[in-house]
């Protein structure tokens, strides 16, 4: 498998059924290790739901893409602009809500490939910058996305079942604001 082969589809209805198993399959497999089995669950069964899935698809001011390797699906990425962003309403911006690659595919550099896929999207939407929120005590994660270029610029809480949890928000500048000459 080449970086190459990896090809971006873009999620519809259709695929409903797919994208609430990998959703919850990669966020599990990503967030176990440091959550409840209680926690888990709850969080599951109420992010990764159906109906609440549906919802965010239909969305028009949000995406989804599955990244496939020939005919598999190796990993996803959901993206959002305008008023559809999580915690930011800025027009200038978008979010990277999530991005997961399946375990048995990691350590591919999938991972670096969709999020360039991601920094292109936002590009062509001519955005001052892309950004995230990462668990604060996912190190690996947010090691990656600094060598990436990110920085964090805040945090907000987050729910994990019945916890409240830190995420760092980090963003990454796309482009510089013209300084204003005042000569």
């Amino acid at each position: 498998m080449t970086i190459n082969e990896i090809k971006l589809r873009k999620i519809t209805l259709v695929d409903l059924a797919e994208l609430k198993s990998i959703s919850q399959k990669t966020y599990s497999d990503a967030f176990s290790w440091g959550n409840t089995k209680e926690n888990m669950l709850l969080y599951l069964n109420s992010s990764f739901n159906k109906e609440k899935l549906q919802s965010e698809i239909i969305e028009n001011q949000s995406a989804f893409y599955f990244a496939k390797y020939k005919n598999e699906t190796v990993g996803y990425f959901k993206i959002n602009f305008g008023s559809a962003q999580t915690d930011l309403n800025d027009r200038d911006a978008m979010e990277l809500e999530r991005i997961y690659v399946l375990e048995k595919f990691q350590g591919k550099s999938i991972g670096k490939k969709l999020l360039t896929d991601v920094i292109q999207i936002a590009k062509k939407r001519e955005v001052n910058y892309l950004w995230l929120g990462v668990w604060k005590k996912n190190e690996k994660a947010i090691k990656f996305y600094k060598k990436q270029g990110f920085t964090t610029f805040n945090s907000h809480p987050f729910k994990m079942g019945t916890e409240i949890q830190t995420d760092l928000l980090m963003k990454l500048t796309l482009k510089k604001k013209p300084v204003a000459n005042n000569q």
